[in-house]
């Protein structure tokens, strides 16, 4: 399973956790939505899955969406629907019919989480000015990420990554001797990384991090697609220096060099190619 993804909406001032698997299916916070209305999350929750109403669309989204869905046990479930002595869980609906819209979390980011289709009918039965909220930091963040997600990020951010195992491979195969430890092993990574860090940003990535105490993820995460793309170059160029044999300190001074030079040449690019787009202006000062 892959890396869970974690964000959080802000809807009129209440936070309601959410996270992904995949980019594609985002699930939300039953609880913390819950919470606008009630301290008592789960009796809320409770009380919204016991509708007819509710078990129904709970059903249909599992048949369009679960091949592992029970259909004779919800049609048990749905014939009790409504009535005055029918209960309803969470836990019980997971259980009874496999389940896989609405999922019950541990730990610290625990609680019950609903697909977001699930989720934001469910912020219609709380309060539909608050259901407006929650979709409009939801398409927010669908909007960021969807932008760090677009193929020329991504291409170049890949590029990255295979150039810093031709990097790191040098690394290894030419500056760390045998007799180190593993702690020093992995510091001369750490200071090779920064070495980088500071020939294209102009800072380490802790001075990055303390800067930017309030995002998630690293400085390279947040880099241009013109920085990504000299990180890129950087590093292999940076492998081959390391083969010459030069110190740390030579190769900061010709890393930044190369920064400078490539940084410009990027930039007159894309400026060429902003003035052949249709509409352009093609009469400048000289």
């Amino acid at each position: 399973m892959g890396k869970m993804m974690k964000d959080t909406i802000h809807a009129n001032g209440k936070d309601i956790r959410m996270y992904t698997m995949d980019f594609e299916n985002d699930f939300i916070s039953l609880t913390d939505i819950a919470k606008y209305k009630s301290d008592d999350a789960n009796a809320t929750i409770c009380n919204w899955m016991r509708t007819r109403e509710t078990i129904e669309f709970l059903g249909l989204w599992e048949r369009l969406h679960n091949t592992d869905f029970k259909p004779l046990e919800f049609e048990g479930f749905r014939g009790e629907a409504g009535l005055h002595a029918f209960t309803m869980s969470p836990t019980k609906w997971i259980q009874g019919v496999n389940a896989i819209g609405i999922v019950s979390k541990a730990g610290r980011y625990g609680g019950t989480y609903a697909h977001s289709d699930i989720a934001l009918e469910f912020a219609s039965w709380i309060s539909a000015e608050f259901k407006l909220y929650i979709i409009k930091d939801y398409k927010r963040i669908k909007k960021d990420e969807n932008s760090k997600l677009s193929l020329n990020w991504n291409l170049n951010r890949e590029i990255a990554k295979i150039n810093y195992r031709i990097h790191t491979d040098a690394i290894k195969d030419n500056l760390i001797p045998p007799e180190l430890t593993p702690e020093q092993i992995s510091f001369k990574y750490a200071s090779e990384a920064d070495l980088l860090n500071v020939a294209l940003f102009g800072m380490t990535a802790k001075q990055w991090r303390d800067s930017n105490k309030d995002k998630n993820g690293n400085m390279r995460d947040f880099a241009s697609l013109n920085q990504l793309l000299v990180l890129a170059n950087m590093e292999s160029y940076n492998a081959i220096l390391i083969e010459q044999g030069k110190p740390q300190s030579e190769r900061l001074v010709l890393l930044r060099q190369l920064v400078v030079k490539q940084m410009q040449t990027l930039e007159y690019v894309n400026n060429e190619g902003l003035k052949r787009l249709p509409g352009a202006s093609v009469n400048e000062d000289k």
